[in-house]
């Protein structure tokens, strides 16, 4: 049996089409995912995210054990809110998941993990503490329920929809987080856009979803949120990494802290590595639509697209692969769409931020999908 979040009842009001996610039953879209995807980028529109879970790690060894843990560096957590991405890797670095890690006050932190890895997360976090012999207690929040709101007019409707949460929330930056009775309001995002993360009660959830309703807040699906991260740069866990693949063959080496003299899992493998592939974005330059496990075809050899789709707020079809070290931002490409070789280009990521094309120049010879 599907696993439930507290709004599932809103979401089939509003006819979801409601899919099978991580083992959990979750709205795919709520009529047009292109209407949704659009309403994110121009104003703003909300995103049941309580699929993914909270862990809070608590105990006076909580800074030293996720030292070890994460591949990023919690010590740059120093004051209360503070906000960290990273990875957290096996003894080969490959990427047993990828989370967003909270800093509340001494010995409390919150990582925030994906739905599919929760289980595994759990699993490999009790074990590494229970390795390392840390005083630290493992908390999966399985009570908390999670709304993402999300667009250039996000923060301001949900102000309106909820005003008694404007003085905790307003002077916030990027990746801080605040308290707010018994909520943790965070000015994070996965679609490019501003915006807060808001981990409530999963018995606030539906009046906070209608107040914010009443507040012309649009309802939006997977299908949006994964064309928004995709034109926002923004890795998808079993696809663009996973444990086979390091941080450092995945576009993501910035969260990886190998400056500093602490140790973690996975270091060492990562220092001794010498990776042959890379990261990029493709922009195709045909008719078509990339998708995941097209094949690359570049002069250096074989690579992969990751994730790939049509994007909504460009007009063409863009996508993450993996490809040779060798490849060069600006070089042409071809990818096998159905058995056709199709031109593309190798481009640097982000696509889209915060509502503006990066890739203008890719723009002007693309042809649409």
């Amino acid at each position: 049996m599907l696993k439930q979040t507290a709004l599932l009842d809103a979401h089939r009001k509003r006819n979801a089409k409601l899919v099978d996610f991580g083992g959990w039953e979750m709205p795919l879209h709520y009529g047009s995912q292109i209407e949704e995807h659009h309403s994110v980028r121009s104003d703003a529109g909300m995103f049941d995210v309580s699929h993914m879970l909270p862990i809070d790690v608590l105990g006076k060894d909580a800074r030293s054990f996720l030292r070890e843990l994460l591949a990023n560096n919690v010590d740059r957590l120093s004051l209360p809110g503070k906000a960290l991405y990273t990875c957290m890797l096996n003894s080969q670095a490959g990427v047993i998941d990828d989370l967003i890690v909270y800093f509340i006050e001494d010995g409390r932190f919150r990582l925030v993990v994906n739905a599919g890895t929760a289980e595994k997360d759990i699993d490999w976090i009790t074990r590494q503490r229970d390795r390392i012999g840390c005083a630290v207690d493992i908390l999966p929040r399985r009570d908390l329920s999670m709304i993402a709101v999300q667009g250039p007019n996000a923060r301001e409707k949900f102000w309106r929809a909820w005003p008694t949460a404007r003085a905790a929330t307003e002077c916030i930056e990027n990746f801080f987080a605040a308290q707010h009775d018994g909520w943790m309001i965070a000015r994070t995002g996965y679609t490019g856009e501003d915006g807060f993360e808001i981990t409530l009660p999963a018995g606030d959830a539906n009046q906070l979803w209608d107040a914010l309703l009443e507040c012309d807040v649009v309802p939006a699906g997977l299908g949006a949120r994964d064309t928004l991260r995709l034109e926002a740069g923004m890795n998808l866990y079993g696809q663009d990494m996973d444990e086979d693949v390091t941080p450092l063959e995945s576009g993501l080496g910035w969260t990886v802290d190998l400056k500093s003299p602490r140790d973690f899992i996975g270091k060492k493998a990562l220092v001794e590595s010498r990776p042959g592939r890379k990261l990029v974005g493709l922009v195709l330059r045909e008719r078509g639509v990339l998708r995941a496990h097209q094949k690359v075809i570049v002069s250096q050899g074989g690579g992969e697209v990751t994730s790939g789709t049509f994007s909504p707020t460009l007009g063409i079809s863009i996508a993450l692969a993996r490809v040779p070290v060798a490849v060069e931002i600006g070089s042409n490409v071809s990818v096998e769409v159905r058995s056709r070789q199709l031109r593309a280009r190798a481009v640097k990521y982000p696509f889209v931020r915060n509502g503006q094309s990066l890739v203008d120049s890719e723009l002007a010879e693309a042809k649409p999908a």
